[in-house]
């Protein structure tokens, strides 16, 4: 016969379960957002970027039932331990998925306005270094989903292959200007595109380190790999 213990340890169970839910329901929704902002930069489609805009609300909705929902487990419940770090690493990763979201939707914006400018050919080189981002989210959410903290060792090594990428795209864009002034505008909201996109690749390693210490209690105690030099970057004029 069921206790009221049994109860309760069910029902904390399926609280837990709901948080997965909603992790994954708002890593997919910033998983499609961004690959949508992405296609619409290259497609130079303003009414994809619109879309996404627009369709950052629902992300932004799930957080707060996020919030709601462990608020309520750990009045309720009063979680410890390895239960404790379960609700912890969702709050965080959670925040962490909006800003991907956030940065998708910028990304966005700023396709608005480059449809209103000449194309320009780094936009290739971005949609490359989108595509290695958008397969570290896809990947860094199902190492959390799957409590897999090797898969998410993997994300964390690949951010330095964005970090590179943007550095050598930030030198791009800075050429293109300098030889065409008439880019300017086109390439400015391209720097600040491929900022972005590496931005959401440093989040999508920061959510594979708290699937870390998920797994392992404690935050992984290596620096991570970086490979951006673009600010250092110096494009020399002719002699």
């Amino acid at each position: 016969m069921a206790t009221d213990h049994d109860h309760i340890v069910t029902k904390f169970d399926e609280d837990l379960r709901q948080l997965d839910n909603y992790i994954a329901e708002m890593g997919g929704l910033a998983e499609h957002q961004f690959a949508d902002s992405i296609k619409a930069l290259v497609r130079r489609d303003s009414e994809l970027a619109e879309q996404v805009i627009v369709g950052d609300k629902r992300i932004d909705d799930i957080e707060h039932e996020v919030d709601m929902h462990t608020i309520s487990m750990l009045a309720l419940r009063q979680p410890m331990a390895d239960d404790l770090r379960v609700v912890i690493t969702a709050l965080r990763i959670a925040s962490l998925i909006e800003r991907i979201g956030d940065y998708a939707k910028n990304i966005s914006k700023r396709t608005v306005a480059i449809t209103q400018t000449p194309p320009v050919g780094p936009s290739r080189t971005i949609a490359r270094m989108g595509n290695v981002v958008q397969g570290m989210i896809k990947t860094v959410l199902d190492s959390y989903l799957e409590r897999d903290a090797d898969l998410a060792q993997d994300v964390r090594l690949r951010d330095e292959e964005v970090d590179a990428l943007h550095t050598s795209l930030f030198r791009e864009l800075l050429t293109y200007m300098m030889e065409d002034p008439r880019s300017i505008s086109a390439c400015t909201h391209l720097l600040f595109v491929a900022k972005n996109i590496e931005r959401i690749g440093d989040h999508a390693t920061n959510i594979a380190e708290n699937v870390h210490f998920l797994v392992h209690g404690v935050m992984p105690d290596d620096n991570r790999p970086k490979g951006d030099q673009s600010s250092y970057t110096v494009i020399g004029g002719e002699d």
